[in-house]
């Protein structure tokens, strides 16, 4: 069974560090897995690890994981060449495509080359999750703020676009981003949009925000728009994954 509309779940998270195997899939990425709706059989997940330079040592840590977690898992790279002979196939057959983070610029530069853009957006419309953590969750919106570049972070407007506006990620974590992000919002080098803490992600049903969750409590997403040249942020409380009585997302403006 497929999501019952286009999916896409963009994340600050991903794999976190396990106990017995050096990662297991954190809870964004096994929320993902339950937005596939999957019954009667192992779920079917591709990583793919483009922006990352397709590491085999990072392709070894998600492969062990994703056994861990009883899925069955594929890891589709580029270098030196694609190891998927029948690519479009491969991709439309499974029920999450999950990126990786890295660099935003070079995954879409190796995606377009061959032609991947244009099959994930076919899996897309088709039912399969999309689904990513940092340039894993940026890939997917018009545009958003990077590191692509070196340690100055920029602001890249050519995304694929499935998703309407802007996305920043690491919003908590590293200062740079937040006064980058708001500045390129305000500029108009980039639309208005989210971004996002430390494990919170979005889930969009078509182009709808329906849902913002968080692996643990007191991590935010942020709304960025414009008005008279300035970038105001609102704070939206995602509600937690796995809480029973957890609320449903709130905002406040600040």
């Amino acid at each position: 069974m497929t999501a019952a509309r286009p999916t896409i779940l963009a994340t600050c998270g991903g794999l976190n560090p396990g106990t017995w195997t050096d990662a297991v899939y954190g809870p964004l990425l096994t929320h993902a897995i339950e937005l596939a709706r999957v019954d009667g059989r192992a779920p079917r997940v591709a990583h793919l690890n483009t922006a990352g330079g397709d590491q085999r040592s990072v392709e070894g840590i998600e492969l062990e994981a994703a056994r861990a977690a009883g899925v069955e898992a594929s890891h589709v790279r580029f270098f030196p060449h694609p190891n998927v002979p029948h690519l479009r196939e491969h991709i439309l057959t499974r029920d999450v495509i999950w990126v990786s983070g890295g660099s935003l610029v070079n995954l879409l530069a190796v995606w377009r080359a061959h032609g991947l853009d244009r099959t994930l957006r076919e899996a897309w419309e088709a039912g399969v999750v999309l689904a990513g953590g940092s340039a894993g969750g940026l890939c997917w919106h018009s545009g958003g703020t990077t590191a692509s570049f070196g340690p100055q972070i920029s602001a890249v407007a050519d995304g694929l676009g499935f998703l309407p506006g802007s996305l920043g990620v690491h919003y908590d974590s590293d200062p740079r981003r937040r006064v980058a992000h708001e500045a390129a919002i305000a500029s108009g080098a980039l639309p208005p949009g989210y971004a996002l803490d430390e494990g919170v992600g979005l889930v969009y049903a078509g182009t709808d925000l329906t849902d913002v969750v968080t692996e643990r409590d007191g991590q935010y997403a942020w709304r960025v728009d414009v008005e008279n040249g300035h970038a105001v942020q609102t704070r939206v409380t995602p509600r937690v994954l796995g809480a029973v009585d957890a609320a449903s997302a709130a905002t406040e403006t600040l």
